[in-house]
């Protein structure tokens, strides 16, 4: 069964940073990618950054690029998210999800994935 689980959301003032990490089980795939998704209230769902499990490939939107790193961990299907110079506007539920067999652009602009995780809540606020 595939299972996502975030962690590293919270409270940062504007100009700060936050990490967030994803844990992914479940997999037995052998093409994938992991993205990272967010949504806040009374706006549709964005994506932020996708990655590709085989080459690293990786996607931005344009929001987020140059303040926004996605990368993969030591361990297996462990992606983070360093979210760097963060305003207001990045105020959203987060949230990572995997997509087989998948472009990572095509997989941040469809913004559909096989699996989700719950999310976690990031707040830029004074």
């Amino acid at each position: 069964q595939l299972q996502l689980v975030e962690s590293g959301g919270g409270l940062v003032q504007p100009g700060g940073s936050l990490r967030l990490s994803c844990a992914a089980s479940g997999f037995t795939w052998d093409n994938y990618a992991i993205g990272w998704f967010r949504q806040a209230p009374g706006k549709e769902r964005e994506g932020v950054s996708c990655i590709s499990s085989s080459d690293g490939a990786a996607y931005y939107a344009d929001s987020v690029k140059g303040r926004f790193t996605i990368s993969r961990g030591n361990a297996k299907n462990t992606v983070f998210l360093q979210m760097n110079n963060l305003k207001p506007e990045d105020t959203a539920v987060y949230s990572c999800a995997a997509r087989r067999s998948t472009a990572v652009q095509a997989m941040c602009v469809a913004r559909w994935a096989n699996a989700w995780g719950q999310g976690t809540q990031v707040t830029v606020s004074s």
